[in-house]
């Protein structure tokens, strides 16, 4: 029997980096190419096209004030009698307006120098309520 020789197989405790680019390079195509992006949820109101105006009679107009306090105020129609509302009380005061006058048009008009929030947490409750025709207005001094 032959003996062979006292050879010992050399193991390297270096890690290979000459292909860790390659690696890193196709890591990032990979995530990249599996990440889904959320889309953005914003208003979804159809605007009419500029120049458009229709007459409405005042007594198919639900006014929603929205004051620099951050209050909601409501006036029906040709009424000139005035409702202070939290926004979340509007779902169902729109729905039990729009039940008695299904011509109902919800105008909201809001002072510059309101919340910002509120306005949208107004457009959020109509929304909610299923209102469809909304009139947005800047309130004029």
């Amino acid at each position: 029997m032959a003996v062979l020789g006292n050879k010992k197989s050399k193991i390297s405790d270096e890690i290979p980096s000459s292909s860790m680019a390659d690696i890193a390079f196709l890591l990032l195509i990979f995530f990249l190419v599996t990440t889904t992006f959320p889309k953005d949820k914003g208003l979804q109101l159809v605007l009419p096209q500029q120049g458009e105006t229709q007459e409405v009679s005042l007594k198919n107009v639900l006014h929603i004030i929205v004051q620099p306090g951050g209050q909601v105020v409501i006036k029906r129609g040709e009424s000139q009698q005035e409702q202070n509302v939290r926004a979340d009380a509007l779902k169902s005061i729109w729905r039990q307006d729009v039940e008695a006058n299904p011509n109902l048009i919800a105008s909201v008009n809001t002072h510059p120098d309101a919340p910002y929030r509120m306005m949208i947490d107004v457009l959020d409750a109509l929304q909610a309520a299923g209102a469809d025709r909304i009139s947005l207005n800047l309130l004029e001094e």
